[in-house]
């Protein structure tokens, strides 16, 4: 079994397995080449170029595991939802209403996105033994988009809806479970090996709120999986104040952010592999701090099982000569040799 399914089932190992969120895209040359010809929308809808930008970073740095390249709002459209990217996601008609939840369908397995099945058998052929991570959004995050129908700072329309509609948001919430867990065990029947989920505005709530709307259906969807066998990874950016919610989720990994140390959440979530967690902007730092820092996360990963990552994504002006230089560092820490 591969380094990093080892750790992601709790494996404590001797190195850290090392993949980057967002390492597929646009901090690499080779990825921008590609997009001078081909938009985003089109490339995470093309099979062949899907699978090819998902083994760029594969290929440039040897990672312990591709991740799939693709958008969590990929289930949104099938669902009937009218989606485009100019260059961030815009839905047409936001959700805002019970009605407008209602007119909401459940897509079968089948319907939801068969692209990306037929760019992760691509892939599995192409891979050998580096293991696919697929991924998806969480209800909670997939309900901040559809509500609010674009990017924002503070997602204030989502997050009165929530208390205006309690009823249409919980149908809301249902219907997008239900479409996730189709989603992605449609990814691992394809051949994806471990699934992250991504809920990228829990930390916008509060812990009332974030038990309500994020927890119970994050739950469901992992759960929803569960008989599968591959391991769930689970990532709550900026929760670290839904510390005992999030670390109560059925899944065998934890990704947290760099807000806090990973020897308090080898505490507060004993038994779960961790991942992460560098600020990415150690990245853009001498090599010399950036080495320091990537040191600094790997001892405080000691203990248990860790997958080595960043906090979040990766800049887009990151340099790859700073990415190989961390790749390097991992590859040389022994983890069970004494902290110095």
């Amino acid at each position: 079994m591969s380094l990093l399914l080892r750790a992601l089932r709790g494996e404590d190992t001797e190195v850290a397995p090392v993949w980057i969120m967002r390492q597929a895209g646009r901090h690499l040359p080779e990825y921008r080449a590609l997009k001078e010809r081909h938009d985003f929308w089109t490339l995470a809808r093309t099979p062949e170029l899907t699978a090819e930008v998902t083994l760029q970073p594969v290929r440039r740095y040897g990672m312990d595991g591709a991740i799939l390249f693709s958008d969590i709002m990929t289930p949104l459209p099938p669902m009937g939802l009218e989606l485009d990217f100019r260059p961030g996601p815009v839905l047409a008609a936001p959700v805002r209403d019970r009605a407008a939840v209602d007119a909401l369908r459940v897509p079968a397995q089948d319907e939801v996105a068969p692209f990306v099945a037929d760019a992760i058998r691509l892939l599995r052929a192409e891979l050998g033994e580096v293991p696919l991570i697929g991924f998806g959004g969480a209800p909670l995050t997939l309900a901040t988009y559809a509500v609010e129908g674009s990017g924002s700072k503070e997602y204030a329309t989502f997050r009165a809806f929530l208390r205006a509609e309690p009823d249409a948001a919980h149908a809301l919430l249902d219907k997008l479970a239900e479409t996730s867990i189709a989603y992605l065990r449609m990814q691992v029947e394809a051949g994806a090996q471990a699934i992250q989920l991504f809920d990228s505005w829990a930390g916008l709530h509060d812990a009332r709120t974030y038990a309500a709307f994020g927890a119970t259906y994050a739950r469901r969807v992992l759960d929803g999986l569960a008989d599968l066998g591959v391991p769930r990874i689970y990532l709550a950016l900026d929760g670290a104040h839904l510390e005992h919610a999030v670390a109560a989720l059925p899944c065998e990994a934890l990704s947290v952010d760099w807000r806090r140390p990973l020897t308090t959440w080898r505490t507060v979530a004993p038994g779960k592999a961790l991942q992460g967690n560098l600020d990415p902007a150690a990245l853009l730092a001498p090599t010399e701090a950036l080495a320091d820092e990537v040191e600094r996360v790997l001892d405080e990963g000691r203990g248990g099982a860790h997958v080595f990552n960043l906090g979040h994504g990766i800049f887009p002006n990151t340099s790859p000569d700073a990415v190989a230089r961390l790749v390097e560092v991992v590859r040389g820490h022994d983890r069970h040799a004494e902290a110095g």
